[in-house]
């Protein structure tokens, strides 16, 4: 019963590691030293509930959701300045809701702060009960564009799961992007 909640929670504990050579900026054997003790005070002394992970990776899909990210920062940050430097027109702004699919924290988290780093969104609130997440919006000048965002924001959540979730928000966000296209996935 240990072993499987030191093996479950190990990613977590990677991360912080990984966060910390991070923060310093140096990927050293003295880094990393650093980095495991600070993670092993930050998680004995804190005593967090344990983040439940589905103990499922897809590398490709991992993969794909890194490739698409860095595409969307640049498209977004090019987006955005070609926005601010456009002086004939105001780009229009929104606050938008927008409900997630799964009912987990972690990839909520997760969908967050990916759409609050692609520049041209930010997280201004989430409602967690009720599972939604808004988001401040530039360059929004129709329904259409809301839908958009929208429509972006549950391709990130897709990504995210289908990277790292468990088998049933795979299934969900997969009936899910079904519904929305109408049968075809």
């Amino acid at each position: 019963m240990l072993l499987t909640q030191l093996w479950r929670q190990l990613p977590f504990f990677l991360w912080l590691i990984a966060l910390w050579m991070l923060l310093w900026g140096q990927f050293t054997w003295v880094a990393f030293l650093t980095g495991l003790i600070v993670a092993i005070f930050v998680t004995r002394i804190f005593r967090l509930p344990p983040v439940e992970l589905s103990g499922r990776v897809n590398v490709w899909f991992g993969a794909i959701f890194v490739l698409a990210f860095l595409a969307a920062l640049v498209r977004g940050s090019l987006t955005v300045a070609a926005q601010v430097l456009d002086f004939r027109r105001q780009p229009g702004t929104a606050i938008i809701a927008v409900p997630m699919v799964t009912d987990d924290d972690l990839i909520m988290t997760h969908t967050g702060v990916t759409a609050s780093l692609i520049p041209g969104s930010l997280i201004v609130e989430t409602d967690r009960d009720r599972r939604i997440l808004y988001l401040h919006v530039i360059g929004v000048r129709s329904a259409r564009d809301v839908e958009r965002q929208r429509e972006s924001v549950h391709m990130w959540e897709r990504r995210i799961v289908m990277a790292v979730g468990s088998r049933a928000q795979v299934a969900a966000v997969r009936a899910d992007a079904a519904s929305r296209t109408g049968g075809a996935s």
